[in-house]
């Protein structure tokens, strides 16, 4: 129920056991009666913030890669994409409706051009963290700068890039909500109507189910980098297994510092940093 009538029912409500009626935070009454309305607003958001992140990762990879092959493009890079962040999302969306109207591609375009702080940066940093000595051997096998690139240098700043793509992320899916006043925000539709209406029980599940988007997305993607960073599990045990046997730190590599292959396992440290 919307609008005063909400609290003139209220009373009525509360006697007939009535949560909706009642309008109260906690009514799984709503959740079944609207399940539709909140599937259908919790699809929009997951394409949304779906679409804005890959978009972002697209067009943040050449920027990265052209501010680190070409110094003078370093800090106009990098000042850029730090600009765009301090724009409020408000007015972020306002000055792109001349451009691309009302419509999912402004929240869109919005989104990508906030994900490009954090990515840019944090590919960069991913991509300064790999070892001289690994890039060193892959050219002293005969690897040319684009097999350098994906095969040695990518795959071990992979840590880095996914740190930072869990956070543009969550973050895209806390500021989709904001897409609302273009009225493609999805659940953030939802959450400014109830507030417009006092509705109480659609403010708190819509809500609630954003907030369980963004564990759910950083979780998965969290398992995503395990799988992709065996190395990262694997130093991270070579310690434990040293002190059980009882040895002291300087015994297991010769000089305290990790075995052959070690300068990867400096990778996650280096980026873990800059993320």
């Amino acid at each position: 129920m919307y609008g005063a009538d909400a609290a003139l029912a209220g009373a009525a409500g509360k006697a007939g056991g009535d949560c909706l009626s009642a309008n109260e935070w906690i009514c799984p009454e709503y959740v079944t009666s609207r399940g539709q309305e909140l599937a259908d607003a919790t699809a929009q958001h997951v394409w949304i913030t779906v679409v804005s992140v890959v978009l972002a990762l697209l067009v943040a990879f050449p920027l990265a890669l052209a501010a680190r092959r070409w110094q003078r493009a370093y800090g106009p890079v990098l000042g850029l994409t730090t600009i765009l962040y301090t724009v409020p999302s408000l007015a972020m969306y306002a000055l792109l409706l001349p451009l691309f109207g009302v419509g999912a591609s402004v929240v869109v375009t919005g989104l990508v051009l906030y994900s490009l702080t954090v990515l840019v940066r944090n590919i960069l940093a991913g991509l300064e963290s790999v070892p001289d000595d690994a890039r060193e051997a892959a050219r002293g096998m005969g690897y040319g700068p684009g097999r350098l690139l994906f095969g040695v240098e990518l795959p071990l700043s992979l840590p880095a890039l996914m740190a930072g793509l869990r956070i543009a992320t969550v973050s895209a899916v806390a500021l989709t909500t904001v897409g609302a006043i273009v009225g493609f925000g999805g659940l953030g539709n939802l959450i400014y109507e109830g507030m417009d209406s006092f509705f109480k029980a659609q403010v708190l599940t819509a809500s609630v189910i954003c907030v369980l988007l963004a564990v759910l997305a950083d979780v998965l993607l969290l398992g995503v980098q395990r799988l992709l960073t065996p190395w990262v599990r694997a130093g991270a045990r070579k310690p434990r297994r040293g002190r059980d046997a009882g040895r002291g730190p300087g015994e297991d590599g010769g000089a305290g510092g990790p075995e052959p292959g070690g300068p990867v396992d400096t990778v996650p440290a280096a980026a873990g940093k800059e993320a």
